[in-house]
């Protein structure tokens, strides 16, 4: 038996050194493969001229309550019962992917509805009642859950749903029936705008968070990773938002998108990947731009005519400043090397509790399908052992203060009182006097009950209980001297509060 649960656990800790070194190799691959980005501007937005003089929104649609602007979108006001949103207007194609969300979530109540989501779909959800968007999607769902349905409390959350066109969601759980993986964020009412950073790469979907207390644009928290997800090759990525009886603000400042692209395998761009119709357009509106741009300083210098020729002074950076702008700068990688490390390694802990708790599983399975009980972790036990050692040693330190503090009192009440060393002494010596008598008590009951011829050996124990045993005088000792200890104590107290009158 003993051969056997040896093995078992040989077997178990070589699969946990497997997996824990399989981690490690995945987690320095992970970091050595880093995959190319390249921006995609027709599946993007971004202020500070996101929309255009009529209101629409380049290479997008809005629909419902969504209210476009200058620096922002803001899919749904905070009134009751609005929807609305923003998609694309050609569909992504695409295998691999990266977008980062910049949005507000602001209200007034300390509870807000009903949340924000981010799509990749191969259908265009313009309006549903799933966050403003259509319910049994194909595709991609990542919400922003304000209101608590289930009364858990476990709101504001953020919740991965993935459908293949006949699921229903289910809102009165918040999706957690669902979910393929979720984690408790407070996103409304920050100081700076929260930053969502969706990646889709090599069919594992990892979602980090930014929780908007720092201007920080990289200081990014892991939040939710899933492996083996597959999705549309073509899709169309859209966000909204929708209000219930509660109602918050829901404002888009940037949805900016990349395509992923494995080391080594960038695809050739175009020459002529912008029409021809569109190169004119923007080289029209460049020209603008740059003969207001003249108009204005021709402006300025008139109205300047002081300014007009004088050298200007302090263009280049002296010693000191480009010393102190490298130092900074160098702070400033060191600072997004230790988040980017801190992010990987919430990732290999993620991972690493997850084959953690397949690994406790098979054991448990074996254990059960052998007949056996299955094992006590030595963990366990080792955090058993510690406690009581805890206990211990918090007994022991209440022991020796109990004893320091009646040494202070007896010590205090001695200085205070002289008398009461010879009342201590005599309440001693009465206890010595009680102690032989209940002694020549037992010695006379001893006699009587052992005959002449018995005397000169021990007497047997009795086979009951006497009426005066061990553990009864001891007991009857420590009653009275805790008596003792606490008249003395009272006395004190009494002696001390009427010398505050005197």
């Amino acid at each position: 038996m003993a051969a056997f649960i040896d093995k078992f656990v040989a077997t178990g800790l070589l699969i946990i050194l497997s997996v824990c070194s399989q981690i490690c190799a995945d987690a320095v691959s992970s970091s050595s493969d880093t995959p190319h980005r390249r921006f995609e501007y027709k599946y993007s937005f971004k202020g500070p001229h996101l929309s255009q003089s009529d209101g629409s929104i380049p290479f997008w649609i809005h629909t419902g309550n969504a209210i476009p602007s200058a620096d922002q979108i803001r899919i749904t006001p905070s009134l009751r019962s609005q929807k609305g949103s923003v998609w694309t207007k050609n569909k992504a194609k695409f295998e691999n992917w990266e977008i980062e969300v910049t949005f507000r979530i602001t209200g007034r109540g300390r509870v807000g509805a009903d949340g924000l989501a981010v799509w990749y779909t191969s259908d265009q959800g313009l309006d549903g009642p799933v966050f403003g968007a259509a319910d049994s999607w194909n595709g991609l769902g990542v919400f922003f859950d304000s209101f608590d349905n289930d009364g858990k409390k476990n709101n504001p959350t953020i919740v991965v749903v993935g459908n293949n066109g006949k699921l229903v969601y289910d809102h009165e759980n918040d999706g957690s029936t669902q979910a393929l993986g979720s984690c408790l964020r407070d996103f409304r009412n920050k100081p700076y705008p929260v930053r969502a950073k969706v990646t889709y790469y090599q069919k594992t979907l990892t979602v980090l968070i930014n929780n908007g207390f720092t201007p920080d644009k990289e200081d990014y928290e892991f939040c939710v990773k899933v492996d083996n997800m597959i999705l549309p090759l073509e899709g169309f990525f859209g966000i909204s938002a929708a209000t219930g009886g509660l109602a918050d603000d829901h404002d888009v400042l940037s949805f900016l998108t990349f395509r992923l692209t494995e080391p080594g395998h960038q695809e050739a761009v175009p020459e002529t990947e912008i029409p021809q119709e569109e190169k004119e357009k923007y080289q029209e509106e460049f020209e603008h731009f740059q003969q207001e741009l003249d108009k204005r300083k021709e402006e300025y210098q008139k109205d300047h005519p002081s300014v007009h020729g004088e050298p200007t002074e302090d263009v280049y950076e002296s010693v000191n400043d480009r010393e102190i702008r490298q130092v900074f700068e160098g702070q400033n990688r060191i600072h997004l090397e230790i988040k980017q490390l801190n992010r990987q390694l919430d990732m290999i802990l993620d991972e690493q509790r997850r084959y953690v708790s397949v690994v406790t599983d098979e054991i448990a399975k074996r254990s059960a399908s052998q007949g056996q009980p299955a094992q006590v972790p030595i963990q366990e036990l080792d955090n058993i052992v510690r406690i009581q050692q805890e206990v211990l040693k918090s007994i022991n330190d209440v022991r020796n203060s109990l004893s320091e503090s009646l040494r202070q009192v007896g010590a205090i009440h001695n200085q205070a009182n002289p008398a009461g060393t010879y009342e201590t002494m005599q309440h001693f010596s009465d206890l010595k006097e009680h102690l032989h008598m209940v002694k020549r008590s037992v010695d006379h009951l001893v006699q009587q009950s052992v005959g002449p011829s018995e005397k000169a050996r021990c007497p047997e124990l009795p086979p009951f209980p006497s009426c005066l045993s061990t553990t009864h005088f001891f007991i009857f000792v420590a009653v009275q001297t805790v008596l003792f200890i606490g008249y003395m104590m009272y006395r004190s107290q009494q002696e001390a509060a009427a010398k505050k009158f005197f």
